[in-house]
């Protein structure tokens, strides 16, 4: 006879595993209900509250997690982990009863070929290294009466990894039961389940050796708190990955003392709602953290005004803040600090990579530095797990050209990175983007009117804290500086002063340099301004090249412009079957190759025309390269 329904019990409706939230009356309604709290938010109807009446609350922050089910419907009927492994790799639903449909492709019936042979050697049980049973309702480790006499390690003593994720249990006890007789597992999975009583199950006090060997430990979606995932990571001596990501954390509490505290090397916490690298303090005390990742979070700020910036331990090499809402180059700059030992970060999908002059006052010559508010950033709706299913849209010219720009001022800024958005750095990869970096830096102090305070330049220069050093790498660029703003009825608002280079060599630029300065009046034509080159160098008009060297930077070959969402998402499954490999136990994440990324400086040749020489060139000031056809 089946027993009542319990608070807390955990049952599941046509394989959509839920949790019972209330037994009783719904008002307006006849005769009783079962308010159930779905794993999946998308199939409920609303947070426990019906026609303004609180009946239970949810675990999950999703409005429409929970709904009302009759006590009369059947759910799935739960399995131990023989039934539904014996199922699964020895049975299977093929043995059973009707056959599978056939698949046709015009017409044609498709064969499968070779899956008789996998098949086969998925039922030998006892040779099973990997098990997947991932929501197939195992609610307890082994029932006498359903599996026989037979154990666990007697059926399947080879497994090293198991997946027991999105399953119907209640607490974490039959999961120890489980693992207690796997003597060679190393990879364990239980993401999904809604486990209770964390700090009061005996079972998982008791769980001594059950887990002794096991590296790595994947809570997510569990909706545990970072108190309840420390205690259950607790027990995992050799622990050295742990996920906890789609927990709905915000901010972490003092790690206590534990054997994964000296021992836990990456750490996942993707999906979350921390926004601050602050909340994340606590981890600071794990000496042994090589690799953190906080992919699809809210982070924007270092710390809050109120508390003191955090300082990770020196083993932190590699970073992932993809997906987040950072939206200023200060944060960028203030992370050597922070995580002293950054060597590997990953940046993309941030407002700033979106455009990296987001927090940029070049276009103005105020001193203010304007700090873009919450309001002035869209906040996203909360990413749905996984991340790889939100459809990003093909980049186009322009959005691929500030990514690539964006890349390029985050490695001058981070003179450290060895990998970037998992691309190695390479030394030409290094050299272009402190260039590039210096002629944005120079560009921002040309913006400072000729002869204007020096708190301005001071303002723009404490902005950049690499200025020093890169000018003594790679000299000192030329600032041309605005003047006051002349009036346009002024002679000298009608004139560009143009410095004319003329390598006597010819086109490939050998030869004496010759520099001559010119004022030229914008309303001159190509043909006047060649004119006067010819006069001044001694040239005929007619066999001269006029090139304007802008100062700006593009990249060499269409970087990106093919290049989408799914190129960088197999460089992180690339990256994470590296980590998997060999990374996971403390080596240097390692950077793939990346596509192009070169830059060179933009130069506009002035093709002969009657067009005025004012709509040519930009600003009051221009160099021109002369050469010879």
């Amino acid at each position: 006879m089946a027993l009542p329904p319990q608070i807390g019990e955990r049952r599941s409706y046509d394989s959509a595993p839920c949790t019972v939230r209330y037994v009783g009356e719904v008002a307006g309604t006849s005769g009783s209900w079962l308010g159930v709290e779905w794993d999946d938010p998308s199939r409920g109807k609303h947070d426990g509250q019906h026609k303004g009446v609180r009946y239970f609350s949810c675990l999950s922050q999703s409005p429409n997690a929970a709904s009302f089910v009759r006590p009369t419907r059947a759910p799935d009927a739960p399995q131990t982990f023989l039934s539904a492994l014996t199922f699964k790799y020895a049975r299977g639903p093929s043995q059973n009863q009707t056959p599978a449909r056939q698949i046709k492709f015009s017409g044609k019936v498709a064969e499968e070929v070779g899956f008789e042979k996998i098949s086969r050697q998925q039922a030998q049980l006892d040779e099973l290294q990997f098990v997947i049973l991932d929501g197939v309702q195992v609610a307890h480790a082994t029932d006498p009466e359903r599996d026989g006499h037979q154990s666990i390690h007697q059926v399947c003593p080879k497994v090293r990894e198991l997946d027991l994720s999105r399953n119907l249990f209640e607490r974490f006890g039959p999961v120890v039961q489980i693992c207690s007789e796997l003597k060679l597992l190393r990879s364990l999975r239980v993401n999904g389940n809604r486990f209770r009583d964390i700090f009061d199950d005996e079972v998982l006090e008791s769980a001594g050796d059950a887990f002794a060997g096991v590296t790595e430990l994947a809570l997510e979606d569990t909706l545990l708190s970072w108190q309840e995932i420390c205690h259950i990571a607790s027990k995992f001596p050799s622990l050295t990955t742990l996920h906890a990501g789609s927990n709905q954390l915000s901010t972490l509490t003092a790690i206590p003392p534990a054997p994964f505290a000296t021992s836990l090397v990456s750490l996942h916490l993707e999906l979350n709602d921390f926004t601050s690298l602050s909340s994340l303090a606590p981890l600071a005390t794990i000496p042994t953290l090589r690799n953190l990742l906080l992919k699809g979070n809210y982070i924007s700020t270092i710390n809050p005004p109120s508390s003191p910036p955090p300082i990770f331990g020196p083993n932190l090499h590699y970073l992932d803040l993809s997906y987040n809402l950072i939206a200023s180059w200060t944060f960028i700059d203030a992370l050597p600090a922070t995580i002293p030992g950054l060597t590997s970060l990953r940046l993309t999908h941030n407002p700033l990579y979106t455009d990296p002059d987001l927090d940029d006052t070049t276009t103005t010559t105020t001193t203010t530095t304007t700090t873009p508010t919450p309001t002035s950033i869209p906040t996203p709706p909360k990413p749905i797990f996984p991340l790889t299913e939100r459809i990003t849209p093909r980049p186009t010219a322009s959005s691929a050209r500030k990514s690539e720009e964006a890349y390029m001022l985050t490695l001058a800024r981070l003179p450290a990175l060895r990998t970037l958005n998992f691309s190695a750095v390479t030394p030409a990869d290094r050299a272009d983007a402190d260039m590039f970096y210096l002629s944005r830096i120079a560009r921002q102090l040309a913006a400072v009117p000729e002869g204007g305070d020096t708190k301005e330049e001071g303002v723009v220069l404490a902005r950049h804290r690499r200025w020093a050093e890169l000018c003594e790498l790679y000299g000192e660029p030329v600032v041309v500086r605005r003047g006051e703003v002349v009036d346009a009825g002024f002679l000298e608002a009608r004139v560009v002063g143009v410095e004319f280079v003329f390598c006597g060599g010819g086109g490939g630029g050998e030869g004496k340099e010759v520099v001559r300065r010119v004022q030229v009046p914008k309303s001159f034509d190509i043909y006047a301004v060649k004119g006067v080159v010819g006069r001044v160098f001694g040239l005929s008009p007619l066999r001269v090249r006029l090139v304007w060297e802008t100062g700006e930077w593009d990249p060499v070959g269409g970087f990106d412009e093919a290049e989408g969402e799914g190129d960088e998402e197999d460089r992180e499954a690339e990256w994470e079957r590296r980590e998997e490999e060999g990374g996971a136990a403390g080596g240097e994440v390692a950077g793939l190759e990346r596509k192009g990324g070169r830059w060179v400086r933009r130069e506009v040749e002035l093709r002969d025309g009657p067009r005025q020489f004012g709509y040519c060139v930009d600003g009051l000031e221009a160099r021109i390269r002369v050469e010879r056809r």
